[in-house]
């Protein structure tokens, strides 16, 4: 079996790696020359734990290529994967020219019966544009190649995506045709055999199945959030009370610790997507609105406690910050709550030095030399005025406090995301404030 995949983005890289992994016939497509030669040098654009040793190895194994050319890559290939990005318009909806993009060049290059999948995050009713798309530019050709449209959304986390794709929840495929069916249940099949299922949907609910999920999981993210808020106003501790509702089976104990807002290139870029979609059928989505809200209002919090501790002429002062990327194990730093907090630190006049294990590169691509980039953890807190953790790095987790304290002016920590026991902190000596537990 023969598959193609145009970008070779997170998504498309890992796709199309897995795929290969478990002995499918892989061409991943890309228009950027550079990128594509460097995949080729086993050379990956992302960071993702175990990826890049995947690629080399199915790379050399001849089961992995590489081309700049969509139409070449279709020779042979059984299913076309789209997986090109969707970036946000200015009003909040999913830009679909790349999708549509692929799809004529699907419908001017194709030969024999190809299934097409849609892989992208796209919203309801992008499977019949991509469908009037290819048969638009077979009809110029005079040709009438038969050819299906599927939707397979993707549900990998960054950090843990290889693990996802192997190991899958849950697969699911919107389609239409029994012949595209039969393809999606032999492609898949390798990871099915251990008891994962594949749910086969209409293609309209596959479509909306992926940013209701997110939608969901964004939901309970902010909901939290707002709980801990409250929680500090009223003297509860946020720890006890997630504990105490997370061992009701409905609720779970999953996305309901607070923190200092939600990033990445998913929960912000669908909820916007998902409320576009529902405006422009007339019909408000109120709770995602306010979801969307409180995210971008708990992306300030902790530059707010830095404001409430030291006031609000910050010149002069040195912010340590560890963590840069918008979750663990990514170097993504997509609407990174690391960001909001480092343009209002330095607007306020302070210095920022920052660190993280992965993002440094990216934060430099990004906002350049707006902040100091230290070596490594230790280096960030010296003669800085305190710490602020934006993420939760596993190397975060068990400092040497002792060290701390003698590299930092004052022994002030923000932890927004809540990695330290307040107790010990305080009985370290240190000014402690996190998110959901007043602790003055």
């Amino acid at each position: 079996m023969k598959i193609s995949i145009a970008g070779t983005g997170y998504v498309g890289l890992v796709t199309g790696t897995c795929f290969a992994e478990v002995g499918i016939d892989v061409v991943c497509v890309d228009i950027d020359q550079q990128k594509v030669e460097n995949l080729k040098k086993g050379i990956i654009p992302i960071y993702e734990p175990g990826l890049e040793e995947m690629v080399q190895r199915n790379v050399k194994k001849d089961r992995l290529s590489f081309t700049t050319d969509l139409a070449e890559s279709l020779e042979g290939a059984d299913v076309v994967f789209s997986a090109v990005g969707t970036p946000p318009d200015e009003d909040g909806s999913a830009d679909l020219k790349y999708v549509i993009e692929v799809a004529r060049t699907v419908g001017k290059s194709m030969k024999d019966y190809v299934l097409m999948v849609t892989k992208s995050t796209v919203p309801v009713g992008t499977a019949e544009k991509v469908r009037e798309a290819i048969k638009e530019e077979l009809d110029k050709r005079g040709e009438d190649i038969p050819f299906d449209v599927a939707s397979n959304p993707e549900f990998l986390k960054e950090g843990a995506a290889v693990e996802d794709f192997l190991k899958p929840d849950r697969i699911v495929v919107g389609l239409d045709s029994d012949r595209a069916e039969d393809i999606m249940k032999r492609l898949y099949k390798p990871f099915t055999l251990n008891g994962h299922p594949v749910i086969f949907m209409d293609i309209v609910s596959a479509e909306m199945t992926k940013y209701a999920a997110n939608s969901m999981l964004a939901t309970k993210i902010s909901f939290m959030n707002d709980i801990a808020n409250l929680c500090e106003i009223v003297g509860a501790d946020v720890n006890m009370v997630r504990k105490g509702i997370g061992t009701d089976t409905r609720i779970g104990h999953k996305f309901i610790y607070p923190g200092a807002g939600y990033g990445g290139s998913c929960f912000p870029k669908d909820v916007k997507a998902l409320i576009r979609t529902a405006d422009s059928h007339g019909y408000s989505l109120r709770v995602l609105k306010s979801v969307e809200d409180v995210n971008e209002s708990q992306k300030e919090v902790m530059f707010k406690k830095v404001i409430k501790y030291f006031g609000e002429d910050l010149k002069g002062k040195v912010f340590a910050l560890w963590g840069l990327s918008f979750k663990p194990r990514t170097d993504d730093m997509r609407e990174a709550p690391a960001l909001v907090v480092i343009d209002k630190l330095l607007k306020a006049g302070a210095k920022v030095k920052g660190y993280d294990p992965a993002a440094m590169e990216e934060s430099k691509r990004r906002i350049g030399d707006a902040i100091e980039y230290a070596g490594d953890q230790y280096e960030a807190l010296i003669d800085a005025d305190a710490l602020i953790i934006m993420t939760e790095w596993n190397e975060f987790r068990y400092p040497n406090f002792n060290v701390m304290g003698k590299l930092l002016k004052n022994k002030v920590v923000f932890d927004g995301r809540n990695i330290y026991d307040v107790r010990e902190m305080k009985g370290k000596g240190y000014d402690y404030y996190c998110i959901g537990l007043n602790t003055d």
